[in-house]
């Protein structure tokens, strides 16, 4: 119990200073983008059917098209970041890149050639579906309450996939989410195999004496 609390305060520790970290680095890159009048969205957004754009699905979630954006960005990534990372930051990475790569073959395969798609809000419904159907799928009593508490608190984001909003991009929301929940059931936590039974020695006292009861049908 103590080992088990001690790596979850651990895990907890980095999950924070990753996504600390994570805060840093796309607050900073908003400061050269506005300096450069957005031109690192521009150039460095995923653009949909063009090969040689395929790489900026990776660039595209530190962009932003303005402080409104990247305001409206930063709270959930936070707060949905840490609480997908908190148990472990194998998984969290791991997830973290189907959910990039997912939201971003969506917009790749389906936006309008001519739209630049940026922002950090795929992520952010990523993490929400990996986090929500966590804990559902996980037997973990923290994990399943986590899962209902980010459920009750989020769940109106979720309009965010459908394609109602103008200027809004729905399909990385839609991409996130759908690789967040994939990403649940690729990273699940598996029960432990039931250990074999152990089987006494041939010419042990056990053996011996398990025979002689096998021998009088007991």
């Amino acid at each position: 119990m103590a080992a088990s609390l001690t790596r979850l305060l651990l895990d907890s520790r980095r999950a924070l200073l990753t996504m600390l970290g994570l805060q840093a680095v796309i607050w900073s890159v908003q400061v050269v983008n506005w300096l450069d009048d957005y031109g690192l969205s521009r150039d460095f957004g995923l653009r949909s059917e063009r090969v040689d754009d395929l790489p900026e699905m990776f660039t595209m979630p530190f962009l932003h098209f303005s402080w409104d954006h990247i305001v409206a960005n930063s709270v959930p990534l936070f707060v949905l970041g840490f609480l997908a990372a908190y148990r472990g930051m194998r998984k969290f990475l791991l997830a973290s890149l189907v959910i990039t790569v997912s939201g971003g073959l969506l917009v790749w395969l389906l936006e309008s050639p001519n739209h630049v798609t940026a922002g950090a809000s795929g992520m952010v419904y990523g993490y929400f579906g990996y986090v929500v159907l966590r804990g559902v799928l996980d037997r973990n009593v923290l994990d399943a309450v986590v899962g209902i508490v980010v459920a009750a608190v989020y769940s109106t984001i979720l309009i965010g996939v459908l394609p109602v909003a103008q200027g809004v991009s729905w399909l990385g929301h839609l991409g996130g989410l759908t690789g967040g929940l994939a990403a649940a059931v690729l990273l699940r936590s598996r029960p432990a195999p039931n250990p074999a039974p152990a089987v006494p020695a041939p010419n042990s006292p056990r053996a011996a004496l398990l025979k002689e009861l096998d021998d009088l049908g007991l």
